[in-house]
């Protein structure tokens, strides 16, 4: 088994979290250990096996507040499945935290690039992936956001639904997308360095570097389209935008 053990000691006494998680791995242990750990912390499980499986069950209302997905499995990858969920309006928004045994950067920088919120490197322990899946669920779903749309230029975010429109015309972003985009355009003017960026959207997370950054805003980028050039390099520094075009 590729968890350390199915513990959630350690964490010392935190609030039970509340929602559905899938989980989407072939190794039938871990999936029960994974899904024992978040049961007891208040958490909804559903399970799959294979890749065909979980896109079913992913769509499957009510749809899953969180995505635990394998990069390997028997029938498709999880970068595919990763793909094919970003890509439906139904599911483009679900956060999703990859598993997989590959440590190397390439691997987590392709995860990234298909839309992954997070990742996770086997073997973890149980509260390391506990960790994981409060703070991802804690960023996509806080309720203290302000609940109106706001207004950059010819481009809207509705901070509470996470919906972006460019010109009245709705853009589908993935969560970690949206979040990239809301920090810059709430920081509008002000150039953001990629540690900055680094600090405000993984957390410091030490397994991402400066690369994931460039990576993840050339993709908001053509998922912009038009409104991808109110991104403005600065070079040597970092990124700022400006809602009023050049």
């Amino acid at each position: 088994m590729a968890m350390g053990a199915a513990e959630s000691g350690g964490l010392g006494y935190v609030p039970a979290m509340q929602g559905t998680v899938l989980l989407i791995d072939d190794e039938p242990a871990l999936v029960e250990a994974v899904a024992f750990s978040l049961r007891q912390q208040g958490l909804l499980t559903r399970a799959a096996h294979t890749g065909g499986e979980g896109l079913r069950l992913a769509r499957h209302e009510p749809l899953p507040d969180l995505i635990l997905l394998d990069l390997m499995l028997p029938d498709l990858s999880g970068t595919e499945i990763c793909r094919r969920l970003r890509a439906d309006p139904q599911t483009s928004g679900i956060p999703i935290i990859m598993l997989t045994a590959r440590a190397d950067e390439i691997h987590r920088v392709n995860g990234f690039e298909v839309g992954a919120d997070d990742y996770v490197t086997k073997p973890f322990s149980g509260r390391e992936l506990l960790l994981r899946v409060r703070a991802v669920l804690r960023r996509t779903t806080s309720s203290t956001e302000p609940p109106a749309v706001q207004r950059f230029g010819g481009l809207s975010l509705d901070f509470e639904g996470h919906r972006v429109w460019w010109h009245e015309e709705p853009l589908t972003l993935t969560a970690l997308e949206f979040r990239l985009l809301r920090t810059l355009c709430e920081r509008e003017g002000r150039v953001q360095s990629r540690f900055q960026l680094l600090e405000e959207i993984w957390g410091g997370d030490a397994t991402v570097s400066e690369r994931t950054v460039d990576t993840q805003v050339k993709r908001l980028r053509v998922k912009l389209g038009e409104a991808g050039g109110l991104i403005r390099t600065i070079r040597g520094v970092g990124y700022r935008f400006d809602s009023a075009p050049e």
